[in-house]
């Protein structure tokens, strides 16, 4: 048996190999994602490690920013020389690091980073742990002054000499480049400026004096734990931040883990798709390769094979289709994964491709992907197989499904369809956001697998539909195309499930991406009443004298500032809840519509008061008058009192969680230091909208970070943040299509070989080459375009389900994307002519003699 194995496996060699593709895809993705955050952990550990300090101490940050306030936390500068006198300090050092800066050369273009890496400004203070050395020039003396990165100066072609300006939060300065230091480590991405220490205190941090941070070096012999504990107890172990050298290499990472986990969860978001769609293609396969070699497994069972060694050998030709396509896929994942180390090297992140990371996990995941694919996909089809009876050697049965009842399928799709339509009911009448997103997943994958096991109940009245145009546009030969279709509903409806589950995805995501922006649409419309705002393209925080410029620009009547800043607050209830909190000018409702529960901007903005989203207080037990403790930044708090309760549905820019805001003096008084980062602005009476926006760009040119954006400019923003999303999809859908190309090619190219002696007979009646293919291709055509219908209805309702969920957040509008599915249609019946290029083209070359003759 064995060896009949085997000889059936290379004997069917080419008939396996766009399976073998569909693992190989899987596979590749898993290893890919897998070898590629590997290395870049790999190589970020090995940076941070190497460039942490002994000690480090920092100011002590109780609260995490999620959004940037413009804040920048220090500490003394003298803190550094009483370290230097502790027992087991080698060397201490006062450091500034300030993030956020932008950096304009002399024809006012911006100098840094455009995929969203941090231009960053330091101290210059070289020491053996620098992840950088001066390799031209000489270190800054003065104000003027300035050390740029190599990388930087090159992409942007800044040389010594050149004259920059560097835009930071006390303000703007000027500054010439006297050298250029070279990275001895990885770059992660980030431009670089270096100053002399007291350049950086003061034009940086905007106090001399003052510092971001101490780094200590232990003298010979003293840990890294012992000297932590030293200088702790000589600073005040509850006053400040102290971290060994590990410990900070460590948050380190933390902090980058966040990105590295969005480029790992979406190279396995493929691989998931590849490994679904992929199972599908590998039971088609396996299923027909059975029903084709009936008479062979009759003739087995009737030599004396039992129904085991049958079921083995299929399921060891399927092992042994998993081992190849592993290995290859293996290949391909290591290739995969140089080719984004490459990628980000392009996007500013250098990263050595000679220290690829490729643990014992990566090819452990291949194989079991791999062979647990395939052993899967195969298991029914093996089980069938092993049913073939020795009589069947003497007959021309098959055992591939036709005309045999589809009654389980109709009682297993109806109980499972039933279960994920009650999920999805669910998930649309719930109030809840956290048990609706759970209805809504179960509900979306117990339809899909409904729609799976279903899927062959369908092909018959749905393809009677969507080909009954073809007797009368093709004659004979469409009906043809289209009976073929219908001669076996099981082997259709996997093959049609493949491209199903793409376009569902797809599908479901631009309705939810399309509601999405709708809704944002109007709560825009709604609620922003200032004719133009002015914020960084990043998002980040600006300098005062951007405000100044603003206020003091021609035409500008009223100017509201907005600020945020993380903060803490103790609820009622005994719940204790980080989150971001805003802070705002008075005359708010001039630029602003917002819907209040109770109470009025008034009363929201007055001193010690707060306004909350009313949702957040009824869960929370919060109400107008209730008085709150709130923690600020840097150890300062407050009792506030609650003065007005608002509608989060139209509270423009109050997402986060609570929706809390207040006056911008409160902010001021109890977070001082932090920068705008938006500006309301309406034109003053006389002065036309193009007038003021023309005004306006010219006073903010020397500002390239800083974008003026009216109405339209903010909802194509939105429409921007949201196409990221969708773009993503797109890409899913892409590899889906792939992979569903691959399975209708396989189940044409070897539904051609079983109907050999069918077609050899057409042929011989008169049939032509043209006419054949055609047949072919308007078979593939209408599979494909089964597939997209089944899929769009469904997407269709996990769309809706999914805005409903939207809704409880306050994105209430519904809206379809019709074009979208028109060309998802359009698309479907394209990949159904390609797919059929060349097992028609095969089937055209056929010896009609030969077919004819074909057992």
């Amino acid at each position: 048996m064995l060896k009949a194995t085997l000889r059936s496996f290379l004997a069917h060699k080419g008939r396996l190999l766009l399976s073998a593709l569909a693992v190989l895809l899987s596979v590749a993705f898993v290893t890919g994602s897998l070898i590629f955050s590997d290395t870049v952990s790999r190589t970020f550990d090995r940076l941070f490690a190497s460039t942490a300090a002994d000690v480090t101490v920092s100011p002590k940050e109780d609260l995490d920013e999620a959004v940037p306030s413009g804040r920048t936390a220090t500490l003394p500068a003298a803190l550094a020389e009483r370290v230097r006198q502790i027992e087991g300090v080698a060397a201490a050092r006062a450091d500034v690091k300030v993030n956020g800066l932008t950096l304009v050369d002399e024809k006012n273009r911006p100098v840094g980073p455009t995929t969203g890496a941090p231009t960053l400004g330091y101290a210059w203070n070289p020491n053996e742990r620098s992840p950088v050395q001066l390799t031209s020039g000489h270190a800054p003396r003065g104000p003027a002054q300035a050390l740029l990165d190599s990388e930087t100066a090159g992409r942007k072609n800044v040389h010594i000499g050149d004259t920059l300006t560097v835009i930071a939060p006390p303000g703007s300065f000027k500054v010439r480049v006297v050298g250029i230091v070279t990275f001895t480590t990885t770059n992660p991405g980030s431009a670089r400026i270096y100053f002399d220490t007291p350049t950086a205190q003061t034009k940086l941090l905007g106090r001399p004096g003052t510092a971001t941070g101490i780094s200590v070096d232990a003298a010979e012999g003293v840990s890294d734990d012992r000297l932590k504990q030293r200088v702790a107890g000589a600073l005040g172990a509850h006053t400040y931040d102290f971290r060994t050298a590990d410990e900070q290499a460590e948050s380190d990472v933390e902090q980058l883990g966040g990105f590295l986990d969005v480029i790992k969860y979406v190279m396995l978001g493929f691989a998931g798709i590849a490994v679904l769609v992929g199972v599908f293609l590998i039971v088609n396969t396996f299923s027909m390769l059975i029903a084709q070699r009936t008479r062979e497994l009759g003739l087995l069972r009737a030599l004396g094979a039992d129904r085991r060694q049958v079921r083995d050998s299929v399921l060891t030709e399927a092992l042994l289709l998993g081992l190849v396509g592993s290995t290859l896929g293996l290949a391909v994942g290591i290739g995969l994964a140089a080719g984004l180390i490459q990628l980000m090297g392009l996007l500013g992140m250098n990263i050595d491709g000679d220290e690829m990371a490729i643990g014992w996990v990566t090819p452990v995941a291949a194989y079991a992907v791999g062979l647990g694919v395939t052993f899967v996909a195969a298991y029914l089809p093996a089980r069938r197989a092993a049913g073939v009876s020795p009589m069947a050697a003497l007959s021309d049965a098959e055992v591939a499904g036709v005309g045999q009842p589809l009654r389980v399928r109709a009682v297993a799709g109806g109980i499972v369809g039933a279960a994920g339509a009650a999920a999805l009911a669910g998930c649309a009448v719930s109030r809840q956001t956290s048990s609706a997103a759970s209805l809504l997943g179960l509900g979306v994958v117990l339809t899909l697998i409904a729609t799976v096991i279903a899927g062959p109940l369908l092909v018959r009245p749905v393809i009677r539909v969507l080909g009954a145009a073809f007797p009368a546009l093709f004659g004979s030969i469409g009906r043809m195309s289209q009976r073929n279709a219908l001669r076996n509903p099981r082997r259709t409806g996997a093959t049609a499930a493949a491209l199903m589950v793409g376009i569902a995805l797809v599908g479901g995501m631009s309705v939810a991406s399309e509601s999405m922006t709708a809704s944002f649409d109007r709560q825009i419309d709604r609620t922003l009443g200032a004719d133009f705002v002015i914020q960084n393209t990043n998002f980040q925080p600006f300098p005062q004298e951007v405000t100044d410029t603003v206020r003091g620009t021609d035409g500008v009547g009223l100017v509201v500032r907005g600020r945020f800043t993380p903060v803490a607050v103790r609820l009622p209830d005994g719940d204790r809840v980080e989150t971001t909190a805003a802070g705002y000018d008075p005359r708010l409702d001039e630029v602003a519509s917002i819907t209040y529960a109770q109470g009025d901007s008034g009363a929201a903005l007055a001193s010690g008061h707060l306004a909350m989203d009313r949702d957040f207080a009824r869960d929370h037990d919060v109400r107008v008058g209730s008085t709150l403790p709130v923690e600020f930044p840097g150890g300062r708090s407050a009792e506030l009192t609650v003065g007005a309760l608002t509608d989060q549905d139209s509270a423009e820019g109050f997402g986060t969680q609570g929706g809390l805001f207040f006056a911008l003096g409160t902010l001021e008084r109890y977070a001082p230091g932090g920068q705008d980062s938006a500006l309301y602005v309406n034109a003053a009476e006389g002065t036309s909208d193009d007038d003021l926006r023309a005004h306006l760009e010219e006073a903010l040119d020397p500002y390239p970070q800083v974008q003026v954006r009216d109405l339209a400019d903010y909802k194509q923003l939105v429409h921007d943040q949201i196409a990221v999303l969708l773009y993503l999809v797109y890409a899913l859908l892409g590899l889906a299509i792939i992979i569903a190309v691959l399975g209708v090619v396989n189940t044409l190219a070897l539904s051609v070989v079983e109907r050999t002696r069918e077609i050899g007979l057409l042929r011989a009646i008169g049939l032509a080459r043209r006419q054949l293919r055609r047949m072919i291709r308007l078979e593939s055509v209408v599979i494909a375009v089964f597939g997209a219908v089944l899929g769009l209805v469904l997407g269709l309702v996990w769309g809706v389900c999914t805005q409903q969920v939207l809704a409880l957040q306050g994105m209430t509008a519904l809206a379809i994307p019709w074009l979208t599915i028109v060309l998802v249609v359009a698309g479907s019946a394209m990949v159904g002519v390609v797919a059929a290029l060349l097992p028609a083209l095969r089937a055209s070359r056929m010896n009609v003699l030969a077919a004819i003759a074909h057992e």
